[in-house]
C-alpha cells in the first residue's frame, strides 16, 4: 500500500522508546517518533495469513502496512521501538484492554487477567546516550568491547543464520553466540569478523554474562511486565503476547 493510500486512514505519531537517540542523524527515526495508521480488515487478513506466519514474517508485514513515515520499514527499527509500535497498534486497533490467560509465577496456578496495556511505560534510557555504539570492559579478560543494538534486518539475518546451522546437524541452537558476533563491533580495537568471533566462542562465562546485561541495560524498550493481583496476591507478571493480543476474538 503506497503512502498516498495509508493517507486515506486515520493515523497517529507514537513516541519510541529510543527517542531517536540510537539513528543516524539522517534518518526519519532520528525523530524519536514514528506515524501510524489505524488498522483496518486488511490488516486483519495479514494476521490470518498462515503463509506469513509459516514463514515467521507475520508481524513484520503488518508493521510494514501500518507505517506511514516515509523510508521507514520494521527492518530499520530497534528491537525495542518495533515492541513500542505494535503496542501502539494494538491499542489503537482494540482499546488497552488485554484480556489473557496468565500463570501464577508461585503457584502455577492458570488465571484470566486483563491488562491495561497504556500502563505499560518506556524503560529509562540514559540521555547521555547519542548514537548506537556502547563501551564495556569485561571483568574476566580485561578486554574492551563496543557493541551495537540489533535492528529487525539483523535479528532476521541472526534467525536465518541459525536455522541454516540447525539445518545441517548441529544439536545446540547456537543463539547466544550468534547474537554476539552480530552486536560486537570490536575487541580491544579489532574490527575484523574472524578476530571477533573466535574471541565470543571463547569468551569466559562472567564476561558473557557481563556484555549482555550491559547489553539489556543500554536498550530502550517498553515493559511488557505489570503489577497484578491474582487470586488476592500482587505479583509482577510478563505480559504473554498470544493471538488474542492482536485478534481479541481469535478465530480457530
Amino acid at each position: 500500500m503506497s503512502k498516498e493510500q495509508k493517507n486515506k486512514f486515520p493515523s497517529e505519531v507514537i513516541d519510541l522508546p529510543s527517542k531517536g537517540k540510537l539513528y543516524p542523524k539522517d534518518s526519519p527515526l532520528a525523530s524519536g517518533k514514528v506515524e501510524i495508521k489505524y488498522m483496518t480488515a486488511r490488516e486483519e487478513d495479514i494476521l490470518t495469513s498462515q503463509n506469513l506466519i509459516t514463514k515467521g514474517i507475520v508481524i513484520e508485514r503488518l508493521l510494514d502496512s501500518l507505517i506511514i513515515t516515509p523510508n521507514v520499514t520494521s527492518s530499520d527499527l530497534l528491537i525495542g521501538d518495533k515492541n513500542a509500535i505494535m503496542v501502539a497498534a494494538r491499542i489503537l486497533a482494540y482499546g488497552p484492554d488485554y484480556t489473557v490467560e496468565v500463570i501464577h509465577p508461585t503457584t502455577n496456578e492458570k488465571l484470566q487477567h486483563t491488562f491495561n496495556l497504556a500502563d505499560c511505560p518506556f524503560k529509562d534510557i540514559s540521555e547521555d546516550i547519542e548514537g548506537n555504539e556502547f563501551e564495556i570492559e569485561l571483568p574476566i579478560s580485561k578486554k574492551i568491547v563496543k557493541f551495537r543494538l540489533l535492528t529487525g534486518k539483523e535479528e532476521k539475518l541472526i534467525e536465518n543464520e541459525i536455522k541454516s546451522k540447525q539445518k545441517v546437524g548441529l544439536q545446540v541452537a547456537p543463539t547466544l553466540t550468534t547474537r554476539l558476533k552480530y552486536s560486537i563491533t570490536s575487541v580491544d580495537g579489532e574490527t575484523d569478523k574472524p578476530i571477533i568471533n573466535t574471541f565470543v566462542e571463547n569468551m569466559l562465562s562472567k564476561d558473557s554474562w557481563t556484555l549482555r546485561s550491559k547489553i539489556l541495560e543500554v536498550s530502550p524498550d517498553i515493559e511488557l511486565k505489570q503489577e497484578v493481583d491474582l487470586g488476592g496476591e500482587m505479583v509482577e507478571v510478563d505480559i504473554p503476547l498470544t493471538i488474542e493480543f492482536f485478534w481479541p476474538s481469535a478465530v480457530t
